[in-house]
């Protein structure tokens, strides 16, 4: 069985590797041919888009871990059938459940490979964005804009300069939450100072008392305790889902849900952080026993198994995906539906293998 299982975990890994290597390039084909006038637009030059695209593999590798391990073990275990090879094992008393045994524990592995790289794939990207879209990331300064804080508290900013830690012509609002008071702040200026925090000078300072009555100071400097935003976190602009980490995505959902805002985009995308990776182990369990067939075909046959799962399975992603963002489905179905399915339909098949 030792000789067995490093038979079949070599033959597995040497495709695993092939196809990881040629996945990631038809990624970046389809993304060049759908955003090629883009980045003409932009006067991008070819080698900043070369560079873009080179910390964007990091992701492109992460979607190929399914489509690699689905290729490579549909190819392994129809090679082993049209050579015989499955069928000497059978009658030597080695059932189909222990031959691929080898790649449901590599597949098991794989997946921890691709979870792992979730906290990678996202700084890598935000890097990548910045450059197709023409951004410095060495910028220091920010103009009218508004920034909601985890506090509740809203900022309406003139200009950041975040190298001196300063603002100027800043409103802050925060409404009444948990019996505090509603607060209206206006000011011509914010200092940053690491250990005092924000200091705001000559402006004017307004609540809502609890009967209704309002209360209004002018001041020429004033602290706010609890505001723990630093001048650096106000230069983020809106980052795509794949530019933040899985924390990053639910922290900001938890933000957009507690004012009212839609969520459901951000919260299908979390889940589908965890989704993506694990169909690494699901589709390997689905087309391990439809590559038991000994008909004729040689690689068409596995290349048409391969193709026709990975297009059905990035069918019924993008239409549960769409179905989450919309509200029709629950964003953790919306993520995990292709998987239920495919794990559901490869264990029927998996018992039904002829052992």
């Amino acid at each position: 069985m030792r000789i067995l299982d490093r038979l079949v975990a070599r033959t597995f890994l040497k495709l695993f590797g092939v196809f990881l290597l040629a996945a990631p390039w038809l990624f970046i084909l389809g993304d060049v041919t759908e955003h090629l006038d883009d980045y003409i637009d932009r006067g991008l030059t070819t080698t900043e888009v070369l560079r873009a695209y080179i910390y964007e593999m990091p992701l492109f590798i992460q979607w190929s871990f399914p489509i690699a391990a689905l290729v490579a073990g549909v190819f392994t275990v129809h090679s082993m059938t049209t050579h015989r090879e499955i069928v000497a094992a059978k009658a030597g008393g080695i059932s189909f459940h222990r031959i691929i045994r080898p790649l449901l524990v590599l597949g098991l592995l794989l997946t921890g490979v691709a979870l792992a790289m979730m906290d990678v794939v996202p700084r890598s990207y935000r890097i990548a964005g910045q450059i197709l879209r023409n951004e410095d990331p060495r910028r220091t300064w920010r103009s009218d804009f508004v920034y909601e804080s985890d506090s509740g508290i809203t900022w309406q900013v003139g200009r950041l300069t975040a190298a001196d830690g300063r603002m100027k012509d800043l409103v802050l609002e925060r409404p009444a939450t948990d019996g505090k008071p509603a607060l209206h702040v206006t000011a011509d200026v914010a200092v940053w100072d690491s250990v005092a925090g924000w200091t705001f000078q000559r402006g004017y300072y307004r609540y809502l008392r609890p009967d209704t009555t309002v209360a209004a100071y002018k001041f020429d400097r004033l602290a706010i305790r609890g505001i723990p935003e630093r001048p650096d976190e106000f230069l983020d602009s809106p980052p795509e889902s794949e530019e933040m980490t899985y924390g990053e995505l639910a922290h900001l959902a938890e933000i957009v849900e507690r004012t009212g805002g839609n969520a459901h985009k951000l919260l299908v995308g979390k889940e589908q952080k965890l989704a993506i990776p694990v169909a690494t182990l699901v589709v390997l369990l689905f087309g391990s026993p439809l590559a038991t067939s000994s008909k004729r075909g040689g690689a068409a046959y596995g290349i048409g198994i391969s193709l026709g799962t990975t297009i059905l399975y990035l069918l019924l992603f993008k239409i549960s995906g769409a179905l989450g963002q919309a509200g029709t489905l629950a964003p953790f179905w919306a993520a995990w539906a292709p998987n239920a399915l495919f794990l559901a339909t490869g264990l029927v098949l998996l018992r039904k293998v002829r052992t």
